[in-house]
């Protein structure tokens, strides 16, 4: 299917408080020939990646567990959520990105890094694209501190946990993050 032809007509800065939030206008033409004029927001905090590390010998995943507010105030009691480490890609490659943010949160140097697919997380209202990685870490990967940057206010527990027990979270919704079950389906 082609894509119909759009015309941005009018796109105004709603807030660029923490991110930035667009109200765009637009002009489109439908496929039965009519043109029909719309607004959308979109708000736009950049592309991210996401990185799943996993010990294939041990039979273990590291995953991330720390407070969302999001997740808050849309019913989640405790605000706490189970994730693999992510974060946006801040001007660099995604694969240099998923290696900081491995040993930001994790504290895990990882360095053969394989992606395994890009997703719009929430095509509807915002403009990233995530890509998704997987790497292998064992006992003898290189450590560093993890746990976050304090200056960015992460406050981060980190998570081993054996693969079947990660999947039996995942059926039991105590895994619910939209970033960790397409990683965790590639085993």
């Amino acid at each position: 299917m082609d894509s119909p032809p759009v015309k941005i007509i009018k796109t105004e800065v709603l807030s660029d408080n923490w991110y930035v939030l667009r109200k765009v206008t637009y002009e489109m033409v439908l496929k039965d020939g009519t043109t029909s004029v719309q607004s959308r927001e979109a708000y736009d905090r950049g592309n991210g990646a996401t990185i799943l590390l996993y010990d294939r010998t041990r039979r273990t995943v590291v995953l991330t567990r720390q407070f969302r507010l999001p997740t808050y105030v849309n019913g989640n009691e405790s605000g706490m959520l189970i994730d693999a480490c992510a974060g946006l890609l801040d001007q660099l490659e995604p694969a240099e990105c998923v290696r900081r943010e491995a040993e930001e949160e994790t504290g895990l140097i990882v360095r053969d890094v394989k992606k395994i697919l890009q997703v719009y997380m929430s095509p509807g209202s915002v403009t990233e694209l995530v890509h998704f990685f997987i790497a292998e870490y064992s006992n003898q990967t290189e450590r560093g501190v993890g746990s976050g940057l304090a200056q960015e206010g992460e406050n981060i527990e980190v998570l081993e946990l054996p693969f079947d027990e990660a999947f039996s979270m995942i059926e039991r919704g105590e895994i619910r993050d939209g970033q960790t079950k397409p990683c965790a389906s590639d085993f």
